[in-house]
């Protein structure tokens, strides 16, 4: 497939406040390349709230409302209203949220506006954690992962339960369109934005967006750790129209789970147990999903995997 391009005008100015190597920003930048100049977002407490500065002086050249946590749906829901009464059709409403004020906070005004068949795009930047308020746990939170409110102890090793799988929750809502994003696969990437944007009715974009001082990771390795976030079955690239689902990129066969936990610091405690119970539950997500559209679970149990090694770095952990 031919590389996919995307506008050269920039709508994310230099200057901004988000960290070197944040997920979050390199997915603003590209998404609003695709989704152009006549584009009106909101956005709750977030990351997101802070990068973008403080009028008069916004990063984003589009227009941005900021609003409480919980209420990216409802808020969604009023500007498309408002630009509907004013007769103005040609421009896209974005509701553009983290994890926390997706999965938890949000969850609420996001069925709420899903349930009126509001037509807007939904854009859940997912980094895991409420990092803009000093990394707390979310229900998006991963096994395993150290956060705040999960930390390491003697013993409670991080966050004891699995992902909440927010994608399955909103597709139950018979959405037209539902789709998982990776900064990392950029032909992907690309085409289901520009997907999204075609359409109308609710149409949700979920994006893995990893995040430097949250996952004690290096800035430079962002696009190496989200490309093994889908090469390992940590992040599966699919979309769903009107309710049919498949795959959009299916990894021959996944690398380890480890190659990608040993890259960041809020993993470093794991034991072989944790990894392999991590690891069993990859590939039986995979299987009850996907089952239908791939011969076999694409990943194995790597039990003779030699523990995750620390390298001494003191950003690499807590």
């Amino acid at each position: 497939m031919p590389r996919m391009t995307l506008p050269k005008d920039e709508l994310v100015s230099k200057g901004h406040s988000g960290c070197a190597g944040c997920g979050a920003t390199l997915l603003a930048r590209m998404c609003l390349k695709a989704l152009g100049p006549k584009t009106v977002i909101n956005s709750p407490a977030c990351c997101w709230s802070v990068v973008q500065g403080v009028w008069p002086r916004a990063a984003l050249k589009v227009p941005v409302i900021d609003h409480a946590f919980e209420c990216t749906g409802a808020v969604s829901s009023g500007i498309r209203a408002a630009l509907d009464a004013k007769g103005v059709e040609d421009v896209t409403v974005v509701g553009w949220a983290g994890d926390g004020g997706t999965v938890d906070i949000g969850l609420q005004a996001l069925s709420g506006a899903i349930d009126r068949r509001t037509d807007f795009i939904y854009i859940m930047y997912d980094n895991e954690a409420y990092m803009n308020t000093g990394i707390q746990m979310s229900g998006a939170t991963p096994f395993g992962a150290w956060t705040t409110t999960s930390p390491v102890g003697k013993v409670i090793k991080g966050k004891r339960r699995f992902k909440k799988d927010v994608d399955h929750i909103v597709a139950a809502h018979e959405i037209p369109y539902l789709a998982t994003l990776s900064i990392a696969h950029f032909n992907d990437f690309v085409r289901k934005v520009e997907k999204a944007k075609s359409m109308e009715g609710f149409r949700f974009l979920h994006v893995l967006t990893p995040c430097v001082p949250g996952w004690r990771s290096e800035s430079s390795r962002t696009m190496e750790i989200a490309k093994l976030a889908v090469e390992t079955g940590m992040w599966t690239l699919f979309e769903a129209v009107n309710g049919e689902s498949s795959l959009t990129y299916k990894p021959t066969t996944m690398l380890p789970v480890t190659d990608y936990l040993k890259l960041q610091g809020r993993f470093a405690h794991m034991t072989v147990d944790d990894v392999n119970a991590l690891q069993r539950w990859l590939c039986m997500k995979w299987w009850v999903h996907y089952k239908d559209q791939v011969d076999a679970p694409p990943c194995k149990i790597y039990e003779t995997e030699r523990p995750m090694a620390h390298d001494g770095d003191p950003l690499h952990g807590v």
